[in-house]
């Protein structure tokens, strides 16, 4: 087939996906008609307390896209603390080695803090470009806003190896800084959607000693999920009074159960950012103690709700899907098993369908690396018992199997029976809609 017909062939594929898609995703690059809205999304964006200390702003750069707020600016307190994590993909981009970096420096008592990030271009894979992006746009916020460049964090995400067009974010940055308010979380949250469906949030509370602490955070994410900390964009907000080792220390160790246990297509982005800023104003004394231990839980929460909500938005979801793996012999074969079952297509594209095909799960146990007995294995959907000691279970019935998978969120559980390791992940179903948004990504 010659170089032509390939190209013709490449359009009708298409133009296929997009019918079988009902006319299937809409172009990043350009205004069309709203695209659909995952039909796991929650019914609205939640009412996220405003964080004391936490401004934001977002406006149209036209980065990217047009015709829709695609850059976004957050002012943080004289004083805030910050912690994160990031992807260790060794093409991550500019800006996340420039927030590795930032991280480490020492902050001088009572500075300011801000955050900027821009959709529709990742500024990764563009060299010293890239390095002179991140220059422009941080010391352009920084000068507005009358902090050091050093407390000054950017992302991007979007497209990979095309330059930045910064000096349209740069133009903007006045119009940023004076629109910034503590009620315009929401708008934030919209700027930094790619192919998200919708804007995610999640918020908690903790009764501290001497008054409340917020805890509010927004995310975007996707496609190109994958665990590497963090798997997508997240910012989190607290007006909590808490010293940077032990933000960061929990930050750390909640990773793990959160964003490192979701996967949408098992492929990492250049650009996973977690930030999580602590203004300090609260009326509540610092966090120690039993308040230390609440406040943790409930900063936990915030990060799973936000992780699982990037699943329900996984490009072209139908389902959601928990995989829990329990006796395996190590910590690391339990992921094994767990991520070998979420990543594979046979099993994805099994659920997308509606197909109890347990023996999907049985192959993808084999692959995985981790030590498994035939014969010790159980498999359960839901509650329903599928197998047992490396046979099918006589009593399952298929026609239990099928109706269970009619259900929007399923449960895969498997029990390797050696010792006590566990792990659970979430992914959900592979779907034709997904070839869709990813052929036309950038068409």
């Amino acid at each position: 087939m010659g170089k032509t017909d390939w190209k013709a062939a490449a359009k009708a594929l298409k133009k296929k996906l997009r019918k079988l898609t009902d006319k299937g995703a809409d172009a990043p690059t350009k205004a069309k008609k709203a695209k659909p809205v995952s039909p796991l999304a929650p019914a609205s964006f939640p009412a996220l307390p405003q964080i004391k200390g936490a401004e934001f702003s977002a406006v149209e750069a036209g980065v990217r896209y047009q015709n829709r707020k695609d850059v976004m600016l957050v002012r943080l307190a004289p004083g805030t603390i910050m912690a994160g994590a990031f992807t260790r993909s060794s093409t991550r981009s500019a800006c996340v080695r420039d927030g590795q970096a930032k991280l480490l420096m020492k902050v001088p008592d009572g500075v300011g803090a801000a955050i900027i990030v821009n959709s529709g271009n990742s500024n990764a894979f563009t060299g010293k470009l890239g390095d002179q992006a991140v220059a422009a746009v941080t010391s352009a916020v920084a000068k507005e806003l009358g902090i050091p460049a050093a407390r000054v964090y950017s992302s991007s995400t979007g497209v990979i190896g095309e330059p930045l067009p910064y000096d349209r974010i740069t133009a903007k940055v006045p119009d940023l800084a004076k629109a910034l308010t503590e009620a315009a979380i929401e708008g934030a949250a919209q700027a930094i959607m790619t192919t998200d469906t919708f804007p995610k949030g999640a918020a908690a509370t903790v009764q501290g000693e001497g008054g409340v602490i917020n805890i509010a955070g927004i995310a975007k994410g996707s496609g190109m999920i994958a665990p590497d900390m963090a798997t997508m964009l997240v910012y989190i907000f607290t007006d909590a009074k808490i010293s940077q080792s032990s933000l960061q220390k929990m930050v750390s160790r909640n990773v793990d159960g959160t964003f490192n246990s979701i996967t949408v297509d098992s492929d990492t982005s250049t650009s996973d950012t977690l930030l999580v800023a602590a203004t300090g104003q609260s009326a509540a004394a610092e966090v120690k103690g039993t308040t230390a231990k609440a406040f943790e839980a409930a900063l936990h929460g915030v990060m799973r709700d936000l992780a699982l909500q990037v699943v329900r938005d996984g490009e072209g979801a139908t389902k959601l899907l928990e995989v829990r793996v329990t006796g395996a012999a190590s910590d690391e074969d339990a992921a094994k098993v767990a991520f070998a079952i979420a990543n594979s297509p046979l099993v994805k594209t099994a659920v997308a369908g509606q197909d109890p095909n347990w023996g999907r799960i049985v192959a993808a146990i084999g692959k995985s690396g981790a030590a498994a007995e035939r014969d010790k294995l159980t498999i359960r959907f839901g509650d329903i018992l599928v197998a047992k000691n490396g046979w099918r279970n006589p009593d399952y019935k298929e026609e239990d199997g099928a109706s269970y998978m009619q259900q929007p969120e399923l449960v895969f559980a498997v029990d390797l029976g050696l010792a006590k390791a566990k792990r659970s992940v979430w992914t959900c179903d592979l779907t034709a809609r997904y070839v869709a948004i990813n052929a036309d990504y950038r068409s």
